[in-house]
Parts: structure tokens; sequence; C-alpha cells
């Protein structure tokens, strides 16, 4: 029986599309076989990214968070796919870099926490929150790829 399809947000952040990886970052979750439904370049500004982390307020690295994120451009995008949020949690590898399995993200282009890429949803809860943050349910498409069917029973 085919796994349950999931969505889950992603953002590519400053330093991501800084360092040009934008393109790598995404053409990983592709050959992993998840679907784009949602992509946008976008600039975050600070009431965006005070909704975002606002998990974080009080924290010592509050302020640095939001100060990192509203710096630069950013891409944000939905995926899509049996498993989805563990799938690209796992291509994304660990929030230290430093610590990172080789072949993840962070692993290969990491090196420091303060600039580690990517963000990643971490649970089905927090990627439907997320991803009506960044985009509006006519915004994100549903389609189906030839491919599919290679991925997924």
């Amino acid at each position: 029986m085919p796994a349950e399809t999931e969505r889950t947000l992603i953002i590519v952040k400053p330093d991501g599309v800084q360092r040009a990886l934008v393109g790598e970052i995404l053409s990983r979750f592709e050959r992993r076989g998840l679907r784009l439904v949602g992509l946008k370049l976008i600039h975050i500004d600070r009431p965006l990214a005070e909704q975002h982390y606002a998990e974080h307020q009080g924290k010592p690295f509050y302020d640095g968070l939001i100060e990192y994120i509203t710096l630069s451009p950013v891409v944000v995008a939905v995926l899509e796919g049996p498993h989805a949020i563990q799938v690209v949690r796992n291509t994304v590898g660990g929030t230290r870099p430093h610590e990172a399995a080789p072949g993840s993200i962070r692993g290969d282009f990491g090196v420091d926490v303060g600039r580690n890429l990517i963000h990643a949803s971490d649970a089905p809860e927090t990627a439907q929150t997320e991803v009506a943050l960044y985009f509006k349910s006519n915004e994100l498409l549903s389609y189906q790829r030839d491919v599919d069917r290679w991925i997924s029973g």
C-alpha cells in the first residue's frame, strides 16, 4: 500500500541564496522523488520572521534568528510526496552542520550552526502552519508526474 502523501515547507535561507546553492538544494529533493508544488523567492520582513520563529521568542538566540532570516532574499518551497517531512529532514541533515552526515545538505555545504543554509518543517502540524504562513492555498499546485509511479507504489 502506498505511503500517505505529505506536504512540507523548506526555506533556503539567506546564506544558501547568497552562495548560489538554490538549484543544488532544490535538485536534491527532486532527485529524492519529491514534487515541488509551491515555489517563491521572497524577502522575509520582521513581522513574518517573528511569526515564523514565535516558539523561540525569549531565547538568547532569537534576535539573531530574526536578523539572519531578514538579511537577504530566501526561497520558500512546498514539497510533496510519501513521508515528505522525514525525507526532507534526512536530506537536510542535522541542525549543526559540523555534526551533519556527509551527503546531507548541511553536511556537504555547511560549517556553522548560525549559517546552516536551510529550514525544514519538523512535524505535520508545523508543516501545515508554516506552509500557510508563506503560501495561499491557490498558490499550491496538485499534479502527477509520469515518474511518480516509479517512486511510490
